[in-house]
């Protein structure tokens, strides 16, 4: 793993061309040479100094039940924090005041998600005693889904800028999200309790439950339509627009909002301590629609081998649905770039190629998306290139799963676990289903499923 500049533990750096922000740009969201129209995947990825970290020690793991303060030591807003002179105790003591204003709004704040080998599941899909799968359940979390990890770490982000004097409080930037749920629900959650204006872009399909509750926690909502002649998600054009009067990123999507990625990372990092000291998984099963919660779990289990938490990490696949997979189409697209039997020296030329020709590979779904797994219908999968590479260098690969297969995951994650998640958030036990019926996960094996949003 890279390198990070000399005076922090971690550094953002642009995928696509290498670029970072400067050290002392207070929103360091976005790559600077985004929007040169060079073709390049403009997403920053934070890259961190393996030898100037480390995860927490056995005693710490059982210290404070808040993964950010659990895993502060890992987090790019820490190094900042304590670079501008702030100690440690006064950061944990922000970000305990935070998820108190968070437990204000939603009823609790962040924990560790429940992680564990669901023995029913395991039994119905015929795993032996040595495999079956392992559940990470987020329903729990804050709003009732993973979405809300993404956002909190970036709130923060925000405070932490604020008291080091970068950013004046009484002159906040509105926040702004496009989403279609659960996104949604977090960033309003969020930026309620951090006393922070939030726009909202969502389709004219959006759920009346998740409206009404939007309006109920103050969030200024905007209901986008498509427009004719112009491809892509409606809501993401829009927040584009209100990022370009000044609005800040306050979303999911890693090309808007790098930070956002990093701040998911939890969710990898308490698999891996759950984990420590056992077989590790074989494999990682995990739902895309924009790519927020697979690179954050991909390059999360990723340091957590690099700094000798995880024995290895596991194979991963990606699972998006017949609606729209632009995740997949652009997976076998890089593979065809690749020779027969080729190595990592290969994998990585073709990943280099493809992230310098973004256009090549990654375009918006030609037709309206449709699905009941409606949370990963996104037209584009943004932190699609982190993803291809994770299964390319891990020897796994894509699954695109029917509706059928959809509705039948879902009834069986409910009655075999009975954690009342929904179909967006089971997709990923649809592509499990898809990879035991094609024998690519034998018996023996230990597989990772999340199941990510409770039903509304």
């Amino acid at each position: 793993m890279s390198i990070s500049p000399r005076t922090l533990p971690s550094a953002l750096v642009c995928a696509g061309c290498g670029a970072s922000p400067e050290p002392d740009d207070p929103y360091p969201f976005r790559c600077p040479g985004a929007g040169a129209d060079d073709d390049a995947d403009h997403v920053l990825r934070r890259i961190l100094d393996a030898s100037a970290v480390q995860l927490p020690t056995s005693e710490e793991e059982h210290g404070d039940p808040n993964p950010y303060i659990r895993y502060r030591r890992l987090f790019h807003s820490y190094h900042v924090a304590c670079a501008g002179g702030i100690e440690d105790a006064e950061y944990c003591g922000l970000v305990a005041r935070l998820d108190e204003q968070v437990a204000k709004v939603d009823g609790h704040g962040f924990r560790s998600t429940p992680f564990g080998r669901a023995d029913v599941l395991s039994e119905r899909l015929g795993f032996g005693q040595d495999g079956g799968v392992w559940v990470k359940d987020e329903t729990g979390n804050v709003s009732g889904s993973h979405k809300a990890r993404h956002l909190f770490g970036l709130l923060v982000h925000l405070e932490v800028v604020e008291r080091l004097g970068r950013t004046d409080p009484d002159h906040r930037p509105h926040l702004a999200i496009a989403s279609c749920g659960n996104a949604a629900l977090a960033a309003a959650v969020v930026a309620a309790a951090g006393h922070r204006v939030l726009d909202v872009f969502v389709p004219v399909d959006a759920d009346p439950v998740v409206l009404a509750r939007l309006k109920d926690l103050d969030a200024r909502v905007t209901v986008c339509p498509r427009e004719p002649g112009l491809p892509g998600d409606p809501g993401y054009h829009r927040l584009r627009r209100a990022l370009a009067e000044g609005a800040l990123p306050f979303t999911c999507q890693g090309n808007e909002n790098g930070l956002a990625i990093e701040s998911g990372f939890t969710i990898g990092y308490e698999m891996a301590q759950a984990l420590k000291g056992g077989p590790p998984l074989d494999h990682l099963v995990i739902q895309v629609g924009g790519g927020a919660l697979a690179s954050a779990c991909i390059e999360a289990l990723g340091e957590a081998a690099l700094l000798g938490s995880l024995a290895r990490p596991p194979r991963y696949h990606a699972v998006q649905t017949t609606g729209a997979w632009p995740l997949s189409r652009a997976f076998e697209l890089v593979a065809a770039r690749l020779p027969a039997g080729a190595g990592l020296p290969e994998v990585r030329a073709a990943l280099s190629y493809a992230a310098t020709h973004r256009s090549e590979f990654m375009w918006p779904w030609e037709e309206e998306p449709a699905s009941i797994a409606h949370g990963i219908l996104d037209d584009e999968t943004y932190d699609w290139l982190a993803v291809v590479e994770g299964m390319l260098v891990s020897g796994g690969g894509p699954v695109v799963v029917s509706e059928d297969l959809l509705a039948r995951a879902n009834a069986l994650a409910v009655d075999a676990t009975h954690i009342d998640v929904d179909p967006t958030g089971s997709s990923g036990l649809a592509g499990l289903l898809v990879l035991r019926d094609q024998g690519a996960i034998g018996d023996h094996e230990r597989v990772g499923v999340l199941l990510t949003g409770v039903r509304r």
